[in-house]
């Protein structure tokens, strides 16, 4: 918080200066205790540049050490006591004026754990201590350099009471332990390799774990552990198994082995983010640890599956190679992501996790990209980098990674990464450094590819392509736009791989040969091209007449394609393409199109009855629904692909981000494609739901069966009640799995029926004492599309099971309404908007990164009609005017009124 006549600083790339001192060595005594935790730290410090004796001694720099909500008990210098003319201590540093060269720090603070509601630096959750520490959350355990580039060794005491807090953990190794007066004892640990303060982590409390080991490719034994409270015990199997598949995969496909003796993994309840890499013992929200059939879906153990791997890829891709500033976050997080597509890609179905990633990348990101807080992968500046946690840093972030192994190859990326390690193993590395590496290792100059580090918004590319029957020489004509971004007017061209093919007239692919003899490749079905300018063309020799290209395959570039595609081209590509995601894009082209054709045509506040007959006779329509159709028979497609094909392109991805988004017309639109398509294969969906017998194994094919189950009886719920509305009770009173549970729950609550309530209170009464199955309950509530959600939502904030000091019930609320509830956010009449202005209001005082998440959902308030634009800026100017607003919600609010 800061006073009415303060505002937020921003901090900006450019203005990076290293450290003046080096921290050798932290050793941490921590005495814990609910409201008065103390904390004595003894730091091995020295001076970056030594002096000799012809330096001004008062022009030699002062330490600044960060803090927020510490009490100072003592400070001394080599055990001498300072004075207070000494230092100068505010609420927000200690400054050590002119100290030695080489000297030991020591210093004791107390603080609070139980009233931190932060959730930041050490808290409690459920009654066991934990911390949180990234980005800038040590500051409020002890006084020191609260950044990532200080490395250091460190070496941690924790002392409690052995009733209370029977666990004591801490990062590396444990060294020692012990027994004290007054039932308390000790724990010491010791992690010999350096780390910036925000990998610190200890976590203390009753818990109980399972065991198991890893052996490492040297020979070296490691002991794995996954801490949950005792109730919890029976569902971490299917954590362990990931992490052992994540340990192994990693040195398969990176050669990169863990380093200390036991790796640790500790679920809580109470938890900001989905889960922490502290080097040695990762802390995870419970979400993306507790998983079994009966109380998780297959997505939540997607979910497990995906987060474990990826804190535990950061031991090499973050905490060995930490990040010079958090300018360079996506060094670690966009790189680390890529690294879990790709696990989660080999284990299961790559074209299922492919087309789930660009879902979720259109959906979230390119609206960033288009926004009042787009902003490159690498930021340039920010007031409060817990708002650049972002979809752009972490999934743009690996599209970028994922363009580099596309142009480079498999193998040449690998050298890369090996040489990115060898070099900058134990360092603080930027984003340079690494696009260094691999240009180093592959050769290719890579100096326009850094513009995706430095450039904000998604690049439009427009693509021409003609063919000359006489000389059979096909063309393809490239350009390259990227719409301005605040403070980035003009961009530069982007270098960017265009995986391409042609198809024939009869479905079949066309060789491809280049008419610059330059390259090397020829005869392929399948080619790389690489567009570096505002303009290129390439030409292909020997192309028959009547092809359809297919561009951008497996979606090579996070770009926007501008390509005038005919409704019988999308077809042909839906029905023939050897890329199985540009079968998939194809199919979501031709729908958008056709709900936009359709929306255009209705009048204001429309209904079904308002869509003309002769829309359903329509080429466009016909042509859909017979691909769709012929992708049911196809046998190289497996069952969740399949259901992949089922679903409709969301509202909120159907325009164009430059468009204004008509959510009344588009949903009566896709609703009544949605019918026109079950209609079609309303047989085939009936027969495929009834011959469907889930099991429960966890493989990718089960979860696939399960998934085309659930999808066909999603897309039934479009039809009139009496063909399915026993279909979906009869399922959910059937099944013992979460998945058809959960399915079955959702499909029912788009109604009102008497069934609906029957089975959301069957649902509450079996699960009411599992924290993460009631998180379901409310968010398929708050997804629920129906015409009172607003209300529902505010019913269900007044609930005994909801409470806004946990981030995942709040997510599961008022999270999900926002971000997964177009039509009940967007209400005409602005209640959706209010509901989640004043939840703003109240998360801001206890827990401003989720409140400053929450508000994001304003953020595009310019892409929609006058009527609702004015609610959600009077929302955000509302806000804007509050007292203590915190740095989170003002940076947020302040970007997203600004002039675009």
């Amino acid at each position: 918080m800061w006073r009415d006549n303060e505002q937020p600083v921003s901090i900006r790339r450019e203005d990076y200066q290293a450290f003046d001192f080096r921290i050798k060595h932290v050793s941490l005594r921590f005495d814990l205790d609910s409201h008065d935790t103390r904390v004595t730290s003894e730091l091995d410090i020295e001076r970056v540049s030594l002096s000799d004796a012809s330096v001004d001694q008062a022009s030699l720099p002062s330490l600044h050490l960060d803090a927020a909500d510490l009490k100072l008990h003592s400070i001394a210098i080599d055990g001498k006591a300072l004075d207070e003319s000494d230092y100068l201590l505010e609420s927000t540093q200690l400054v050590i004026h002119q100290p030695p060269a080489s000297f030991r720090l020591s210093i004791v603070n107390s603080i609070d754990p139980a009233n931190n509601t932060a959730l930041e630096g050490l808290y409690q959750s459920s009654g066991n201590f934990c911390t949180q520490c990234e980005a800038q959350g040590f500051r409020k355990i002890t006084y020191f350099p609260d950044r990532p580039d200080v490395l250091a060794t460190y070496d941690v005491t924790l002392v409690a009471d052995k009733t209370s807090f029977p666990v004591l953990l801490a990062n590396g190794n444990e060294v020692d332990r012990g027994d004290l007066s007054d039932n308390k004892h000790w724990v010491r640990w010791e992690d010999p390799f350096p780390k910036p303060s925000y990998l610190f982590a200890l976590v203390a409390g009753k818990l109980d774990y399972i065991a198991d080991e890893y052996i490492t490719t040297s020979g070296r034994r490691v002991e794995l552990r996954i801490y949950v409270e005792s109730h919890n015990i029976d569902r971490c199997d299917y954590a362990m198994r990931s992490l052992k598949q994540a340990m192994k995969w990693d040195e398969d496909v990176y050669s990169l082995e863990y380093d200390l003796d036991i790796f640790m993994i500790v679920a809580v309840d109470d938890f900001n983010m989905g889960a922490m890499e502290n080097k040695g013992l990762n802390i995870f929200n419970s979400k993306f640890i507790l998983a079994d059939i009966e109380t998780a879906t297959d997505s939540d153990f997607v979910g497990v599956e995906s987060v474990v791997a990826h804190e535990y890829f950061h031991n090499w891709t973050g905490n060995r190679i930490t990040c010079r500033d958090w300018f360079q976050l996506s060094l670690k997080e966009g790189l680390t992501v890529f690294r879990d597509q790709e696990f989660s890609a080999d284990l299961n179905s790559r074209a299922v996790k492919r087309v789930a990633d660009v879902r979720l990348l259109r959906a979230r990101q390119f609206p960033e990209d288009a926004g009042p807080m787009a902003h490159p992968i690498r930021p340039e500046s920010y007031m409060e980098i817990n708002n650049f946690y972002t979809v752009t840093v972490y999934e743009k972030g690996a599209e970028v990674i994922r363009m580099l192994h596309t142009m480079l190859g498999a193998e040449l990326f690998h050298k890369g990464m090996d040489l990115y390690v060898e070099r900058h193993d134990g360092d603080a590395a930027t984003c340079d450094d690494f696009v260094d590496a691999m240009q180093t290792a592959s050769g290719k100059d890579l100096g326009t590819f850094k513009h995706w580090y430095s450039q904000a918004g998604t690049p439009v590319v427009k693509v021409n392509c003609r063919h000359n029957a006489d000389s059979g020489r096909y063309t393809m004509a490239f350009s390259q736009y990227c719409p301005p971004t605040p403070g980035q007017k003009n961009k530069r061209p982007f270098h960017m791989p265009v995986r391409v093919g042609l198809i024939d007239a009869d479905g079949k692919s066309v060789a491809l040969s280049m008419a610059d003899q330059s390259t090397d490749v020829a005869d392929a079905s399948e080619l790389v091209l690489e567009l570096k300018e505002k303009s290129q063309e390439f030409v292909f020799e020997n192309v028959p007449a009547g092809v359809v290209p297919s561009l951008f395959r497996n979606f090579s570039a996070p770009i926007a394609l501008d390509y005038q595609f005919s409704d019988q081209d999308l077809a042909r590509l839906v029905a023939h393409d050897a890329d199985s995601f540009n079968r998939w894009e194809a199919a979501q082209r031709l729908a958008k199109r056709i709900i936009k054709r359709v929306a255009d045509s209705l009048p204001e506040s429309p209904t079904l009855s308002d869509v003309a007959n002769d829309f359903a006779q329509q080429d466009s329509v016909k042509a859909f629904v017979h691909s769709i159709v012929s992708c049911w028979s196809d046998n190289s497609f497996d069952d969740a692909q399949r259901a992949d094909m089922l679903i409709l392109p969301g509202i909120e991805v159907i325009p164009d981000v430059d468009e204004v988004v008509d959510i009344d017309r588009l949903y009566v639109a896709r609703k009544w494609l949605k019918r026109v398509l079950t209609e079609s294969l309303q047989q085939n969906l009936i027969s495929t739901f009834e011959s469907i017998e889930t099991s429960e194994s966890l493989d990718s094919a089960a979860m696939g069966r399960r998934r085309l189950k659930n999808v066909c009886l999603e897309s039934l719920s479009s039809l009139a009640e009496s063909e399915w509305l026993d279909l979906a009770f009869n399922h959910y009173s059937r099944s013992s799995l979460m998945t058809d549970r959960a399915a079955s729950l959702s499909v029912l609550c788009q109604t009102n029926n008497e069934k609906r309530q029957q089975v959301l209170e069957d649902f509450y009464q079996r699960f009411s004492d599992n924290k993460l199955v009631v998180d379901k309950w409310f968010a398929i509530q708050a997804a629920a599309d129906s015409g009172d959600s607003p209300e529902r939502v505010s019913v269900l904030s007044q609930h005994d099971a909801f409470t806004f000091n946990n981030p995942n019930r709040v997510r599961s609320l008022y999270g999900v309404f926002a971000m997964s509830n177009p039509t009940g956010f967007h209400r005409r009449d602005g209640e959706g908007y209010a509901l989640i202005g004043n939840a703003v209001r109240v998360l801001d005082a206890s827990n401003p990164q989720v409140a400053a998440r929450l508000v994001g959902a304003f953020s595009q308030w310019r892409r929609f009609d006058v009527q609702r634009q004015t609610q959600m800026r009077d929302q955000l100017t509302q806000l804007s005017a509050s007292a203590d607003l915190s740095p989170d919600v003002f940076e947020i609010v302040t970007k997203s009124l600004a002039n675009p």
